[in-house]
C-alpha cells in the first residue's frame, strides 16, 4: 500500500516469497506461522475487498491474491519449497535425463510403477500409499539436513528422488478415483 493514499500498489516483479511470507530462508519452516500469515495477508489485499475501488487497484488486488496463493503453496509444500530453495541459490533442479540416480532407486520406483499398473485392488493401494509417505518422510528430513549442512547438490539429488514420489503419489491419487 501506498504510505500516504492507502492505495495497493503492483506487486513486485520478482519478489522473494520467503519475505513475502515473513519465513526464513530454510527448508524447515513453521507450517502454522505460514498459515497465519497467508491469511492475514489474503484478508488485507483479497479481491472482495476492491470491489468499489479503481479498477487499477482492483487489477492489484488480485495479483497479489494469486501472488500470495502461489507463495503459500511453495513454502507449504516440501518438494516445490526445496526447488525454489534451489533455484534462490543459483541451483538448476535435477533433470529427469540425469543419470546420478542409483539404479536400486530406480529400481524400486520400477516396482511400485508395476504394482500401480495392476488391476484396482484395494488393500495393494493402501500399502502403496503407506510406502510412498513413509518413504516421502525419511526423503524431506533428509533433504532438510542436507539444507542445513549447505550441501546444495546432495539436496538437489535427494529432492529428485522426491519428485519421483510425488508423481508415484499422483498416479495413486488418479487410480483411487472411482471411474
Amino acid at each position: 500500500f501506498c504510505p500516504g493514499c492507502r492505495a495497493l500498489q503492483p506487486p513486485a516483479p520478482r519478489p522473494d516469497l520467503f519475505r513475502l511470507m515473513d519465513c526464513d530462508r530454510s527448508f524447515r519452516i513453521d507450517a502454522q506461522r505460514l498459515q497465519r500469515r497467508f491469511r492475514s495477508l489474503q484478508r488485507a489485499v483479497h479481491p472482495d475487498r476492491f470491489g468499489q475501488r479503481p479498477l487499477k487497484e482492483q487489477s492489484y488486488s488480485e495479483q497479489h491474491s494469486a501472488l500470495i496463493n502461489k507463495a503459500y503453496q511453495t513454502l507449504l509444500n516440501p518438494l516445490s519449497r526445496g526447488l525454489y530453495l534451489l533455484e534462490l541459490n543459483g541451483v538448476e533442479p535435477a533433470q529427469e535425463t540425469d543419470s546420478d540416480a542409483d539404479s536400486a532407486f530406480l529400481m524400486e520406483i520400477m516396482e511400485i510403477n508395476e504394482k500401480l499398473a495392476e488391476p484396482k485392488n484395494e488393500d495393494s493401494l493402501e500399502e502403496i500409499e503407506t510406502l510412498i509417505k513413509v518413504k516421502q518422510e525419511e526423503l524431506t528430513k533428509e533433504v532438510t539436513a542436507a539444507f542445513e549442512r549447505d550441501d546444495l547438490q546432495e539436496a538437489k539429488k535427494l529432492l529428485a528422488k522426491m519428485k519421483y514420489f510425488a508423481n508415484l503419489e499422483d498416479k495413486l491419487k488418479k487410480k483411487k478415483i472411482p471411474s
